[in-house]
């Protein structure tokens, strides 16, 4: 009996250990940078979280370009990386081939959608926490005009800007929204050098609130925004702390759950392939406030961003989507 509850033991933590071996996570990063403060950082923490509870280290790779991505995927993935995070709709047709190639290989793309059994989507209902931000903007701007600097000219910054600019006039019918984007390239995520001269431009024109979801462009942002004592909003991480003061929130994009559940879910043997799609209700997306802003925020402002919220939940409040029809209603 002794004997047979040892051998039980040893062949238990043979399991443990063969179940070990088959998670090697790896991380594909967006061309903004890994430290970036924002989306590709979220990303980051979320591994680093998976790596502090579990021993169980991940390889990362910070692409410059696009056809580096595609490379690092592939490079990962042959060389028996899994599960495979790619963090950034740049990957989508990188993700589509690789996949392909190795089908007993686990990825997962935020940002897009790829239709394949072994791929895990995650994308955010950025309109929904957008929404919540501009609600906050339009309370707090004193001269009725707000700005929204962006990063790559895409549909999916359309969405973060149409969906604070429907918050924003909810409490603000005639608000005016200014809004511009970086550029058309992936350079458009690391350029804070423009985003302040955009951010200058808008605050010339009367803004006195700017959203930016721009990457590490976004810094730039906020930076102006201090400089010129006006209020910024910051993007995907939690910005506050940057400027203490002058940051009005962050629309918070939860990007370090999508790393640290893929690589949990595939340890624990619950990866599921499919599409995930996470906004209000799910935690996915929110506005940020803690003891960096909250000096900021007015029980009148808390109170509405959190009917907002609850409106949105109820699905009282249905904020529309630009990438639905590529259009915003005014």
């Amino acid at each position: 009996m002794k004997k047979s509850l040892l051998t039980l033991f040893a062949v238990a933590a043979m399991s443990t250990t063969a179940l070990a071996a088959d998670v090697k996570p790896a991380l594909v990063y967006g061309t903004g940078g890994k430290f970036d403060k924002s989306f590709n950082e979220a990303a980051y923490k979320g591994a680093e979280k998976f790596k502090a509870e579990t021993g169980i280290a991940y390889r990362d790779f910070e692409p410059t370009g696009d056809t580096q991505g595609e490379q690092a995927i592939r490079n990962f993935a042959s060389r028996g990386f899994n599960p495979v995070v790619a963090v950034s709709f740049a990957w989508t047709s990188a993700i589509e081939k690789v996949a392909a190639e190795f089908p007993d290989t686990k990825f997962i793309i935020v940002d897009s959608v790829v239709e394949k059994p072994n791929v895990r989507s995650v994308v955010y209902k950025e309109e929904e926490g957008s929404y919540l931000v501009g609600v906050l903007a339009g309370m707090a701007s004193k001269s009725g005009k707000v700005g929204f600097v962006g990063g790559m000219d895409i549909p999916l910054i359309r969405k973060f800007e149409c969906g604070y600019e429907q918050g924003a006039r909810s409490v603000k019918a005639d608000i005016e929204v200014f809004q511009n984007m970086t550029g058309t390239t992936g350079a458009a995520w690391n350029d804070p050098v423009r985003g302040g001269e955009l951010t200058k431009n808008q605050i010339d024109q009367g803004a006195d609130v700017v959203y930016a979801a721009a990457g590490a462009t976004g810094l730039g942002v906020l930076q102006t925004a201090a400089d010129n004592k006006k209020l910024s909003i910051g993007v995907d991480s939690n910005q506050n702390y940057l400027h203490p003061g002058s940051v009005l929130t962050s629309m918070v994009k939860r990007v370090d759950l999508a790393v640290y559940n893929a690589y949990n879910d595939t340890k624990n043997d619950k990866f599921t392939g499919g599409v995930q799609a996470l906004g209000v209700k799910e935690e996915g997306v929110g506005a940020a406030i803690d003891e960096h802003n909250k000096s900021l925020i007015t029980p009148e402002m808390q109170a509405a961003v959190d009917k907002a919220k609850a409106d949105i939940i109820a699905g009282t409040v249905k904020v529309h989507d630009y990438t639905s029809d590529n259009a915003c209603p005014k």
